[in-house]
């Protein structure tokens, strides 16, 4: 066990996830703005869109560039500054970084060296969808990015229908017309919104059953980053919390929690415990397949 108390003193920097505007500039906080400013140096997905907003707001401060193409090399050496002393803020292009994002890797090294990881929240547009999109909001999954091959997100899809609760993905204006018709298709006709442009001038939000989303697409070119907040589905609706899974096979059931971000060990032990079997068993199931 590992107990991190993020502002007592120690000897090694602290790892800031800054939450950045996911459209309007005045999304960004006073204490994002601070912390930027203070930092030893900024962690950018891209440097060239991160000056604009550190010029905007009059941060002049060491930019770093930190990505998925560059993870491998650039993250050892973000964590031995860390580990030294210094202080780094990790940002993303928009939102809060380590959501269907690199920065979750750096987030779990620096974590598992006993660095102080503090995140500074902010936007979001996950959250920001669901709470506009008028679907319930007590129970929901949010699920990032659906995979491009076709049966890949067949499969992706398949345990995520059994979930009680809403779901939440994002996708981009390239993709959503092929996408739509594989969530119709695999989680029936549901009630959904699409919501795109957040906190941008052209913000909306389409409501409606998916095959009407889709309609609407026929006839509206889509355009920006879309957020989809789908509502359960009747059968998912009618059933516990606790029942969730038993439509699962239990290969299923593992691979569910490590689309969540869990690794192996915690996926198994995390399925055992839902079906309450032994993780030995669960463990010598899934691998002997």
């Amino acid at each position: 066990m590992q107990l991190q108390k993020s502002f007592e003193p120690t000897d090694k920097g602290t790892l800031y996830l800054v939450a950045t505007p996911i459209g309007n500039l005045e999304d960004m906080t006073m204490r994002a703005i601070r912390i930027l400013k203070e930092v030893s140096m900024i962690a950018a997905e891209d440097t060239r869109q991160t000056r604009k907003l550190l010029s905007r707001f009059e941060i002049d401060n060491r930019l770093v560039s930190y990505h998925e193409h560059n993870k491998a090399s650039s993250g050892p050496e973000l964590l031995r500054l860390l580990e030294e002393g210094s202080s780094i803020a990790l940002v993303s292009d928009a939102g809060m970084p380590a959501i269907s994002d690199p920065g979750a890797d750096l987030a779990r090294d620096a974590a598992a060296r006993g660095i102080p990881v503090v995140p500074v929240p902010g936007a979001n547009a996950a959250l920001s969808a669901l709470v506009m999109s008028g679907l319930p909001t007590e129970r929901f999954t949010f699920a990032g990015f659906p995979p491009r091959d076709k049966k890949a997100l067949d499969k992706w899809l398949e345990p995520l229908k059994a979930l009680p609760g809403t779901l939440l993905l994002y996708e981009s204006p390239h993709r959503i017309r092929k996408t739509l018709p594989a969530l119709l298709e695999r989680l029936g006709d549901r009630e959904a919104a699409m919501v795109r442009e957040l906190t941008k001038r052209h913000e909306e939000a389409a409501r409606g059953r998916l095959s009407e989303l889709i309609a609407h697409l026929e006839e509206h070119e889509p355009l920006g980053e879309y957020c989809l907040v789908i509502a359960e589905g009747e059968a998912e609706a009618a059933q516990t919390g606790a029942e969730w899974w038993q439509s699962l096979e239990l290969e299923q059931h593992v691979e569910h929690y490590e689309r969540l971000g869990r690794d192996r060990k915690d996926a198994v032990k995390l399925a055992a415990a839902d079906r309450g079997l032994s993780k030995r068993d669960v463990y010598n199931e899934v691998m002997r397949k």
